[in-house]
């Protein structure tokens, strides 16, 4: 039996990934959600099973290849096609070059680059057979802007980036589009954790000439649905000739140097 529609999203639990989620799902797609956070993942499955829309959920860690070949695998044996991939699993972890812990380092790839790798050759193998699918990886405007105490993070979203650029060109004979969609600032609970009050959010929006931040030029923060609506367009077939493309959704942040 051969489902139509099947999209897995890494990162399901929160921000986001929640966002894609549950969009996707209400879109009637088969929704499969992918996140480290078990708990957290379930309660988001029975509040989006709330509008009788298919879900399922797999708690897993994305740099863990074994563990997501697996869910790989019993997602393609159960539906027959995965259709859609959408890499939203992400870590912030800061720090000066010069200070930051190997481990934050390594935690920072593992899950930014490498779990993007993992999940994307394991989907794209099974849409090579069917040859059809679109990926999408959220990656960041940090990608190709420097920022102070962020080195880890900027360079894991630019490698992740042009990870899913050279997937793309290497899926676009099988007939697979990779794209990607770069955020700025965005209101979730990944960003509200490294914001003490409101007021830096407001600093954030201004700018902050010692951290060589500009600003943002459309004078606010982005929220998920924002981020959300530029993945479900590059996930169209409104986009079907689309593809190695990075749609940067931060109201002007980085000044269009991408």
């Amino acid at each position: 039996m051969t489902v139509k529609n099947v999209a897995i999203v890494t990162g399901a639990a929160q921000g986001m990934g929640y966002e894609v989620f549950h969009a996707l799902a209400a879109r009637g797609y088969v929704t499969i959600g992918i996140d480290i956070q078990k708990e957290k993942l379930q309660k988001v499955k029975e509040i989006v099973e709330q509008d009788n829309v298919a879900v399922e959920i797999f708690g897993a860690d994305v740099s863990d290849s074994t563990r997501v070949n697996e869910i790989i695998d019993q997602v393609y044996k159960t539906y027959g096609s995965i259709d859609v991939l959408v890499n939203a699993a992400g870590v912030l972890s800061q720090g000066e070059v010069t200070t930051l812990s190997d481990e934050d380092w390594e935690r920072t790839f593992a899950v930014n680059t490498t779990g993007v790798f993992h999940i994307s050759r394991a989907v794209c193998n099974r849409m090579k057979e069917n040859q059809q699918g679109a990926v999408v990886t959220i990656s960041s405007n940090a990608a190709s802007v420097p920022r102070t105490s962020m080195s880890a993070y900027c360079a894991s979203k630019a490698a992740s980036l042009m990870f899913t650029k050279c997937l793309g060109l290497e899926m676009a004979s099988y007939g697979i589009r990779c794209n990607i969609v770069s955020p700025g600032a965005t209101d979730t609970e990944m960003q509200r954790a490294f914001w003490n009050e409101e007021a830096d959010i407001e600093k954030g929006i201004k700018g902050i000439p010692e951290q060589y931040r500009v600003g943002i030029p459309l004078q606010k923060i982005a929220n998920t649905s924002d981020i959300t609506e530029a993945v479900l367009f590059l996930l169209s077939e409104n986009a079907r000739h689309i593809t190695m493309n990075n749609i940067v959704v931060d109201g002007g942040a980085t000044l269009g140097a991408q």
